[in-house]
């Protein structure tokens, strides 16, 4: 369902932000979903903004993809 409601989002949007402010928990498709997204913001040289506190899994993932 994410992914279908952000597969062209970067084709109309220069930036987008998501709030994980109330996220408890999130599986691994969730993750790979928002660094799909990421990739993609890299890729179009858009903007992607994940924000808020929320999930720690899901910002050990980036802050480990940053590290390599």
């Amino acid at each position: 369902m994410f992914q279908n409601e952000f597969e062209h989002v970067f084709d109309n949007l220069q930036s987008v932000t998501i709030s994980i402010e109330e996220l408890d928990s999130i599986d691994k498709f969730g993750v790979m979903a928002l660094a799909k997204l990421h990739n993609e913001s890299l890729q179009k040289k858009k903007q992607l903004s994940i924000v808020g506190f929320g999930c720690k899994d899901l910002y050990d993932h980036f802050k480990t993809n940053d590290a390599a």
